[in-house]
C-alpha cells in the first residue's frame, strides 16, 4: 500500500484530509494502552510532517490528557522526544506540542466553549479554552499544536468533538492546518485488516491528529 506524504502544514490556507496508513513491514500498528496514536504515526509527524535539514526528527513534547477532575494538570503525563546529540533545536522550548485527548475528557458536539473560559462546565482550569490559551503561551510563533483522539459512541451514536475543539483552539489563537486520519489496522495484499485498541468504540478503527499553527498579532 503506498504511502501518504502530508504537505508542509504551515501555510495560511487549510489543506485537505490526509489519510496515513502503516507500512506494509510495520509490526505494531496499535497504539500502547492508555494512548491515541501508534508510535509509527508519531515518528511520521517528527519526521515527514515538518521539513528539517537531513530529514532529521523534530523534537517534540507529547503530552495524555486523561481525565478532567480537579487538579488533573499535575497528573498529565509528558513524554519528550527529542533531537540527536548537537542539534541545536533541541536546546530550545518545544515547537511542536502533541496532546493525546482521551475521548472521554472530551466535549460533545453541543457544548458551548466561551472565549472567556470562566463559563466551562469543567475541573479543567477554565476547560478546554483555557487549555489552548495556556498551549497558546507555550509555543512559539508558528509553532503546532497536533490534538490527537478519537470519535466515541454515545447511546449508539458516533459523536465527533474535532468542530467544537477548533472552534475554541481558534479563539485561543490558533490557525487550523489540516485533519489527519491515521488508521488502526494491517495492510495485507490490497485489503485493510482493522487492528482496534482494547478501549476503543466498536468500529472505529482510526483515530483523528488535528494540526494547527499558533499565531501573533503584532
Amino acid at each position: 500500500m503506498p504511502r501518504s506524504h502530508a504537505p508542509h502544514p504551515r501555510t495560511a490556507q487549510p489543506l485537505p484530509t490526509t489519510i496515513w496508513f502503516p507500512a506494509t513491514d510495520e509490526p505494531t500498528t496499535t497504539p500502547i494502552p492508555g494512548a491515541v496514536l501508534p508510535a509509527w504515526a508519531i515518528d511520521k509527524i517528527r519526521t515527514d510532517l515538518v521539513e528539517r535539514p537531513a530529514h532529521r526528527p523534530a523534537p517534540l513534547l507529547k503530552i495524555a490528557i486523561r481525565d478532567t477532575a480537579p487538579g488533573m494538570d499535575a497528573r498529565i503525563p509528558t513524554t519528550p522526544f527529542t533531537t540527536t546529540a548537537g542539534d541545536e533545536d533541541g536546546a530550545t522550548r518545544p515547537s511542536i506540542l502533541l496532546a493525546e485527548l482521551h475521548p472521554d475528557t472530551l466535549p460533545t458536539p453541543t457544548d458551548d466553549l466561551p472565549a472567556g473560559g470562566s463559563e466551562m462546565p469543567s475541573a479543567l482550569e477554565d476547560g478546554w479554552p483555557g487549555f489552548f490559551h495556556r498551549a497558546h503561551r507555550l509555543l512559539p510563533n508558528e509553532g503546532l499544536l497536533l490534538l490527537a483522539t478519537r470519535q466515541r459512541r454515545n447511546a449508539g451514536r458516533l459523536t465527533d468533538p474535532l468542530g467544537t475543539l477548533i472552534a475554541s483552539a481558534r479563539t485561543a489563537g490558533f490557525r487550523y492546518l489540516q485533519h489527519i486520519v491515521v488508521v488502526y489496522g494491517h495492510p495485507v495484499g490490497d485489503r485493510f485488516v482493522p487492528a482496534l485498541p482494547a478501549d476503543a468504540c466498536r468500529g472505529v478503527a482510526h483515530c483523528d491528529l488535528i494540526a494547527l499553527s499558533a499565531i501573533r498579532h503584532a
